[in-house]
């Protein structure tokens, strides 16, 4: 039986750590870490993925519904003289994605769209009007809604439409230049909704230049034509498929073609509204035809 004077002695010893110990326990938090964040870098990625489909899929559904209540697709690029001036692809569909109070001011003031009163954006006007469903969380070219090369200048969008479908019509615009309009509408495409591309990303700064979410494209330099890719007759490397993660955006980005920030795929809308991952295994001749809305041509196996 312990003495009381050793008991005391007992009961005041204290325990720690060795050096040995310490290091051990901090090395194995280490490898903990290192194993975690590749995991939640990897579930991030998906989530941003997920987003990201779920943008191409509202865009082609606010399509339908303009065919709805317009009878006709929107166009690549309308000019008139009425309201809003100029307006393109994605100014039009603004009120079938909850963007009406954009769309109004837009058209609001007797400028063109992107020069009318916008209160509470930094230039005061529509053109740095930034709408978050236009953005893909992963695009590395986007700086807080803007291209990366145009920030409080421009707001930015890493999403395309194909100009194929949207802009194969040309007619004389009311406001002077040229009004690049659809051919068909969701009824009559020759090659049907489902085997047709409506909607691709494509990264909000490419080079020096830009996919600005309210930038007219049109008849200009080949490089700015808008919120479209495969813009035939103009040349570029229109018929390319898409490149997957270009590095770096400022240099390697062909603004000719769909680019995505994702490893593997690049997401995309068809005209019935689904929407699909286009590996980097699909040849060039395969997304031609799923580009082009007429071709008469099945879309291969590789597809």
């Amino acid at each position: 039986m312990l003495s009381l004077q050793a008991l005391r002695r007992v009961r005041g010893t204290r325990l720690a750590f060795t050096l040995i110990e310490l290091l051990v326990v901090i090395a194995i938090i280490a490898i903990l870490i290192g194993l975690l964040v590749p995991a939640v870098q990897k579930v991030r990625e998906a989530a941003a993925r997920m987003t990201c489909g779920n943008n191409c899929k509202q865009l082609a559904l606010a399509v339908h519904d303009y065919q709805s209540g317009q009878n006709k697709l929107p166009a690549a690029c309308m000019r008139n003289n009425t309201a809003g001036g100029t307006l393109n692809l994605w100014d039009q569909i603004l009120p079938y994605v909850e963007q009406d109070n954009v769309y109004k001011a837009g058209t609001t003031g007797g400028a063109n769209f992107w020069d009318n009163s916008c209160p509470g954006t930094p230039s005061g006007t529509c053109r740095t009007a930034v709408i978050k469903m236009f953005q893909c969380p992963s695009d590395p070219s986007m700086s807080a809604g803007y291209a990366a090369n145009q920030v409080n200048n421009w707001a930015g969008t890493t999403y395309a439409g194909n100009f194929q479908v949207f802009g194969l019509a040309s007619i004389s615009g009311t406001a002077g230049g040229t009004s690049w309009t659809a051919k068909y509408n969701l009824a009559n495409i020759p090659d049907g909704t489902s085997n047709t591309v409506c909607v691709a990303e494509r990264y909000a700064a490419c080079g020096s230049t830009g996919n600005l979410l309210h930038w007219p494209g049109g008849d200009w330099n080949p490089n700015q034509w808008g919120v479209t890719f495969a813009n035939s007759p103009w040349g570029g490397n229109w018929t390319s498929t898409p490149q997957l993660q270009p590095n770096p955006w400022n240099s390697a980005c062909d603004p000719s073609r769909p680019s995505t920030p994702h490893t593997g795929s690049c997401q995309v809308a068809l005209m019935d509204g689904s929407v699909r991952g286009v590996s980097s295994g699909v040849s060039q001749p395969t997304w031609q035809i799923a580009v082009i809305a007429d071709d008469g041509q099945p879309l291969p196996s590789n597809w």
